[in-house]
């Protein structure tokens, strides 16, 4: 039986060989991997955060824009967190400025 399984034979490394851990297998080379990692994370989204917060400063009557929940309509109205959002003629509804996504370019919705 002993022709179907290769006997396994426990050896020491050789004497020169180099260590099994390797560069890679250092926390420190982890640990550093995972800081630069985690530096890229971070800055793109404050960067994401950033335009963000100047796309809402910069909204205007008239703003063609689409929210969260994929509404798309004109600014009738800004209020300090609340924008009114006309979806259909006389039809107007509220969000939270922060629930805007984007703007669209102007006479996209005549478009639709």
């Amino acid at each position: 039986m002993d022709f179907l399984i290769s006997n396994a034979y426990a050896q020491a490394p050789a004497a020169g060989s180099p260590d099994s851990i390797g560069l890679l297998g250092s926390p420190i080379v982890f640990i550093a991997i995972m800081v630069v990692m985690m530096f890229f994370m971070f800055r793109s989204q404050s960067k994401r955060q950033k335009e963000l917060k100047a796309m809402i400063a910069a909204l205007a009557k008239g703003d063609e824009v689409v929210s969260n929940g994929g509404m798309a309509g004109r600014i009738d109205d800004i209020g300090e967190s609340f924008v009114t959002l006309e979806i259909a003629p006389n039809v107007k509804i509220k969000l939270q400025k922060t629930a805007i996504s984007m703007v669209l370019p102007k006479g996209t919705l005549k478009s639709v």
